[in-house]
């Protein structure tokens, strides 16, 4: 078994590292947003300003504003798996966000183990 003990990471590194994550989370967040709003603004007619809040409301996870009534097919269908999309993206965006915390986390505490 190797044992190959390395240092814990610097805190310009860890911060370089968080920052990076933080970015790529805002990045994804912006880009679903902005597939939402078209789906919402092509499939169902809305103005840009309906279509934004639908999107980002189920984004956010509190669910749609204009609850479908009247609306085509094709739009429930993109509701849908936008819905589910979102779900995932949430999900996603949250482990890349935290994911330098917890590896500085377990790296610190497994550095602590060794030394012991």
């Amino acid at each position: 078994m190797k044992n190959n003990l390395n240092k814990l990471a610097s805190k310009k590194v860890f911060y370089s590292r968080l920052i990076n994550s933080l970015f790529f989370g805002l990045i994804l967040i912006i880009i679903s947003l902005t597939v939402g709003v078209l789906g919402y603004h092509e499939l169902r007619n809305m103005s840009w300003m309906d279509s934004f809040l639908n999107a980002s409301m189920i984004l956010g996870g509190m669910g749609p504003i204009d609850m479908f009534e009247g609306a085509t097919e094709s739009a429930k269908l993109f509701g849908g798996l936008y819905a589910i999309f979102s779900g995932v993206l949430f999900i996603s965006g949250t482990a890349i966000v935290i994911s330098p915390l917890i590896h500085r986390l377990l790296h610190r505490f497994h550095l602590e183990d060794m030394k012991e």
